[in-house]
């Protein structure tokens, strides 16, 4: 078997791959270079599109949201394109394995203290690269959750514990099920503040004013 053919070295491999690519800030980078300040000071302190838009440049909140999905789907194409997209386990498991480090790449980088964002956009990101069907779905989800409830947290709360059956539904690998499942878990567990807000009715809807 040559290194081509053996699938944990190639999974570490593009797990750091996507790591490296998943923890580029954009968003703090983007508002740095458009004098806006360190966002880390700003709102809730978070570096996702949410947070900058907080800052009122509705340009630069967009590029981080279209930033930060790329980051999510990039290192998944460019392994998929290096390796096939097989569902055989040797092509599968550097396809997951650089959605996974992405994904922890954004929540945790290393440049930033391991403190990232909540992840729903580069979530968005890699079920784009692992099921378009799925990131669909998600995306449809949080709409009519937020369209019912105006509250983004909860929509991308939902919206992330449906994911995993919608792959699933897909009859997608079962190695697929279990890694959406895990990132589902990582990305409601960054939600933790807002969760409480939700239990306690003060999560901001919305629209609202902070």
């Amino acid at each position: 078997m040559t290194f081509t053919d053996a699938p944990v070295p190639l999974a570490m491999l593009a797990f750091a791959f996507g790591y490296l690519v998943g923890s580029i800030p954009f968003g703090l980078l983007l508002t740095r270079l458009a004098g806006l300040g360190d966002i880390r000071s700003i709102g809730s302190g978070n570096i996702g599109a949410t947070n900058v838009l907080r800052t009122g440049n509705k340009k630069i909140a967009a590029a981080t949201l279209a930033l930060d999905i790329l980051k999510g789907f990039a290192p998944i194409a460019l392994t998929a394109i290096f390796f096939g997209s097989s569902p055989e386990t040797t092509q599968t498991m550097p396809i997951l394995a650089a959605g996974a480090g992405a994904f922890i790449g954004h929540c945790y980088p290393a440049w930033l203290g391991f403190k990232g964002g909540k992840g729903v956009a580069t979530y968005i990101g890699v079920l784009l690269g692992w099921a378009l069907p799925a990131a669909l779905a998600f995306c449809a989800i949080w709409l009519a959750c937020a369209f019912a409830t105006r509250f983004s947290s909860l929509s991308a709360l939902i919206a992330a514990a449906c994911a995993p059956l919608v792959i699933l539904s897909l009859a997608s690998p079962l190695s697929m099920v279990l890694a959406t499942a895990a990132l589902s878990a990582i990305l409601i567990a960054k939600h933790n503040t807002n969760i409480q807000r939700l239990l306690n009715g003060e999560e901001p809807k919305i629209g609202a004013k902070t």
